[in-house]
């Protein structure tokens, strides 16, 4: 089975992941420019009517494609629980305990009903107790302590988070990006019990 490639735009700025039958469709229509990583994979295609020959088409794990991307335009990735729990290592930053995802939700630092908005910055993963203890109120409020401050990934940082299945090649990219354009921000710490 062959993963999912990382696509650039001509910046060398990670914008998503793409099948390799979109990065195939990109080759064909002459839209890579560059290309990065060590990876190759060679798709076969069926016999060209003209030549009688088997087609193939070779590809890259990381490709800079010729259009800008409007997805991140603003910088700032889509929410969504799971990237949430991923980027929260699935720990309930108010008990410090890891669990399952079926048992994390997310809970809003400050609570929707309050003016909170639902954006990286007031989201955080918490176990299904925790959230219901909290109800609707500011954790200092609860008498609850958040073990650490919520942050908006960086674009290599949020592909990172959303893909399961990452080559080394693309993964040491990644890192070098987030490395570069990190904003100030420690991930979760594990609390003592």
């Amino acid at each position: 089975m062959i993963p999912a490639v990382l696509k650039l735009d001509t910046g060398g700025l990670p914008v998503s992941w793409i099948s390799w039958q979109s990065t195939v469709t990109l080759y064909a229509r002459d839209r890579i420019v560059w290309e990065a990583g060590k990876q190759r994979f060679v798709i076969h295609g069926g016999i060209c009517a003209a030549t009688g020959q088997p087609s193939q088409v070779e590809i890259g794990s990381i490709v800079a494609v010729g259009d800008r991307s409007r997805r991140f335009e603003r910088g700032v990735p889509l929410l969504n629980n799971r990237t949430l729990f991923q980027r929260d290592h699935n720990l309930c930053l108010y008990c410090g305990h890891q669990f399952p995802a079926s048992q994390l939700t997310r809970d809003h630092v400050v609570p929707v009903s309050r003016g909170g908005g639902c954006v990286w910055e007031n989201c955080v993963t918490a176990c299904k107790h925790c959230n219901q203890r909290k109800d609707d109120r500011l954790p200092e409020e609860a008498g609850m302590k958040l073990l650490a401050v919520p942050y908006t990934p960086n674009l290599a940082e949020y592909l990172i988070l959303q893909n399961r299945r990452i080559l080394a090649d693309q993964m040491e990219f990644l890192q070098a990006f987030a490395r570069k354009h990190t904003s100030h921000h420690r991930a979760p710490r594990h609390a003592h019990h």
